[in-house]
């Protein structure tokens, strides 16, 4: 996996299809690393002809860890948050937005599409907000503003989320951690086969898994609070898709970001849940690549 060094640290990406395809940048999600974009839906992004490019956030996969900042405590973090107390974190998601620019630069890329899921969502929308001039087009799936009010996760999404493998040390029991909770927080109606989920899981967890990564990044993306300013400023071509059964990041959040940026379209994908299900790669990288081309399908519904 190559290595490059963007933003004073050093980000670990790949890139797939033709070289003189319009570049689209992959944005993953909390303590994801690059290969949560499934490999399916990459290949055919670059047949549609994109050059696809994902990479490891900051304190995931292969990327630099921001051991600095040490391990925070949630529970303390949570606790301010309600109580809307000041919340200091080692970085923020503007930080990481600098991050996935400081890539562009890195690689002779002077605008991209970028796409982001969840937290890599909120990422792929403050590159927007903030710089524009290097955006083509928009693409946020099951994401948020962070406005204050929206409705949060269900409770066995957020208890699966705060919970820790039972050995923390042990692979196989931080593959069974990770296998329940993209049990929880996955698609209902698009189920990923058993075998198939608990191969993705293994090769991540072998590959780079980071609990203490995973919450600086929780860290940064309370720290970093509403979007809504920014977003109120976009004026590119925006498309949201959202699950309507997402029970992490509820179908009203994205709905809210639809209707936060100006001219954007909102797509609704019934029983999808936090995740990219094999059922739905294809289809989901065949709407955004039509986007991309601003060919805007007939089922996606201004918002």
């Amino acid at each position: 996996m190559p290595i490059i060094e963007a933003n004073n640290i050093k980000l670990a990406y790949d890139i797939q299809g033709p070289a003189d395809g319009e570049p689209l940048l992959l944005i993953a999600g909390l303590g994801m690393q690059l290969t949560s974009w499934p490999d399916a839906f990459c290949r055919e992004l670059a047949a549609q002809g994109f050059r696809v490019i994902r990479f490891d956030n900051r304190d995931c996969g292969q990327s630099s860890r921001m051991e600095q900042y040490g391990k925070p405590n949630l529970h303390l973090a949570f606790f301010k948050t309600m109580f809307h107390m000041p919340l200091l974190s080692g970085y923020t998601l503007n930080d990481m937005a600098r991050d996935a620019v400081g890539l562009l630069d890195a690689l002779g890329i002077e605008r991209a599409h970028v796409a982001g899921a969840s937290m890599g969502g909120m990422i792929a929308q403050i590159m927007a907000a903030r710089h524009p001039e290097r955006v083509i087009t928009l693409t946020s799936i099951m994401s948020t503003t962070g406005r204050p009010g929206l409705p949060g996760p269900t409770m066995a999404a957020a208890n699966a989320m705060f919970s820790r493998p039972a050995n923390p040390r042990d692979p196989e029991s931080v593959i069974a951690h990770y296998v329940r909770l993209f049990r929880v927080i996955g698609s209902p109606a698009y189920p990923t086969p058993e075998a198939e989920l608990v191969r993705r899981v293994r090769d991540n967890v072998r590959r780079g898994a980071s609990f203490s990564g995973t919450s600086r990044q929780v860290m940064a993306v309370a720290s970093t609070g509403s979007l809504v300013p920014q977003l109120r400023t976009i004026r590119l071509p925006t498309l949201v898709i959202h699950g309507s059964d997402d029970p992490l990041v509820p179908v009203a959040c994205g709905r809210d970001t639809a209707r936060t940026i100006p001219g954007a379209v909102m797509h609704e994908v019934p029983g999808m849940g936090h995740d990219i299900p094999p059922q739905l790669e294809v289809e989901l990288a065949r709407l955004i690549a039509a986007h991309c081309r601003r060919e805007w399908p007939e089922q996606a519904q201004r918002a």
